[in-house]
């Protein structure tokens, strides 16, 4: 195994969790920044109500892009069987 065979699992791997993790926090960050511009608006300033929309959309999300995030690690991890497969 080569070091540039171990550097491009390494980008692969970056770039898989990148790309399994993104929905998620993207989910989080738009409702979050939701949140916030509705407490500044109101001026109520309650940490459930961050709290429990926050849960609630990171849990509608993990509904809607769980196959995808499963296949995208399926795929890595199919792909780490093969290179090592071909390592002998």
């Amino acid at each position: 195994m080569t070091q540039v065979m171990v550097l491009d699992i390494l980008r692969s791997g970056f770039l898989t969790i990148i790309k399994v993790s993104m929905p998620i926090l993207l989910t989080s960050l738009v409702v979050g920044l939701l949140i916030s511009i509705l407490q500044a608006v109101t001026q109520v300033q309650e940490q459930t109500l961050s709290f429990v929309p926050k849960l609630l959309s990171v849990m509608l999300a993990l509904i809607l892009f769980g196959n995808f995030m499963l296949n995208t690690l399926v795929e890595f991890a199919e792909d780490l069987v093969m290179l090592i497969g071909n390592i002998t």
